[in-house]
């Protein structure tokens, strides 16, 4: 009876102690996460920072009307999800044809330097890589030098807003689809190796095995993935954008998060920068649902 009593102890000591190093974690996500939350009421008001959130008139949805009056939030929303849509679609199809080909790779040193090589953009800020970008695309950079070898007038990528837009889905994918393969290699390292000697067996070409069973073998990966980025339709990417767009652009690249910048620390309109920021979170929620029903029904798992 001792015995099982000091093990008893023993137990409930030890859950404790993995409670307590969950603390951390919880504070961290209070202190700016959910206390923050709290500047939200900002949205419903004329904010003055001198009277602060709880002196301030209260004027209900007169921010959300004027933001939806507004001529340029159609298209600030537009290229939100031109972007995103662009990022996510040819981010993860070049994210699954990288993974298939590099699972050709029979080299152990190859296929790790090619993993290394293609993973390190991601590990670097965009603070960094947009000065490699603006280089390598500005009217005297490389791109441009290239172009002017074979013939083609030099191109405003950075300028223009018939090409800001695939320049900024580029870049993204080149920096990101690395790194997201790893998910879809580790679904092919998963397939049963039998089903692709039983095929070669019958005569499968190398495209047939990867149509019929690397992709089908692959799919609730791509699905799973496919609802989860779909919470991420509105986050076309801040920290890019900002470093590499120009008034001349904003009509492209203005985003959401950019726009909520612009207009609600740069121009002071906290209330109405507030207003859209909201506006945003709320659609997110909504999304974040719609993509866990979603992975619920095709794939048979769940986000949360």
């Amino acid at each position: 009876m001792k015995q099982r009593k000091s093990n008893s102890n023993g137990r409930i000591s030890s859950g404790t102690m993995y409670h307590m190093m969950m603390i951390p974690g919880i504070l961290f996500l209070l202190v700016f996460s959910y206390i923050p939350m709290v500047g939200v009421i900002t949205a419903f008001q004329d904010y003055i920072p001198a009277k602060g959130m709880f002196g301030s008139e209260f004027v209900g949805l007169k921010h959300f009307i004027y933001m939806f009056k507004l001529p340029d939030i159609a298209q600030v929303v537009s290229n939100t999800l031109v972007i995103a849509l662009g990022k996510i679609l040819l981010g993860t199809l070049m994210a699954i044809i990288f993974s298939v080909l590099l699972n050709e790779i029979r080299i152990k040193t190859i296929k790790k330097s090619v993993q290394t090589i293609v993973y390190l953009p991601h590990f670097l800020s965009w603070v960094v890589l947009a000065s490699v970008v603006v280089n390598m695309f500005s009217l005297d950079g490389i791109v441009n030098q290239i172009l002017a070898f074979f013939g083609v007038q030099h191109i405003n990528f950075l300028g223009s807003n018939t090409w800001f837009q695939p320049l900024i889905i580029g870049t993204d994918v080149w920096k990101e689809f690395g790194y997201s393969s790893i998910v879809y290699l580790a679904a092919i390292t998963s397939i049963d190796p039998g089903l692709y000697e039983a095929a070669g067996m019958d005569g499968a070409s190398w495209w047939r095995k990867v149509w019929h069973i690397t992709l089908p073998g692959m799919l609730p990966i791509i699905l799973l993935m496919g609802v989860m980025s779909l919470t991420n339709i509105l986050s076309a990417g801040f920290d890019q954008i900002y470093n590499l767009y120009n008034p001349i652009v904003y009509e492209s690249g203005d985003i959401l998060d950019t726009y909520v910048y612009r207009i609600g620390l740069v121009g002071r309109q906290y209330s109405f920068g507030t207003a859209v920021g909201l506006f945003k979170s709320v659609i997110g929620i909504v999304l974040l649902l719609s993509a866990n029903q979603l992975a619920k029904k095709y794939t048979d798992r769940k986000i949360f």
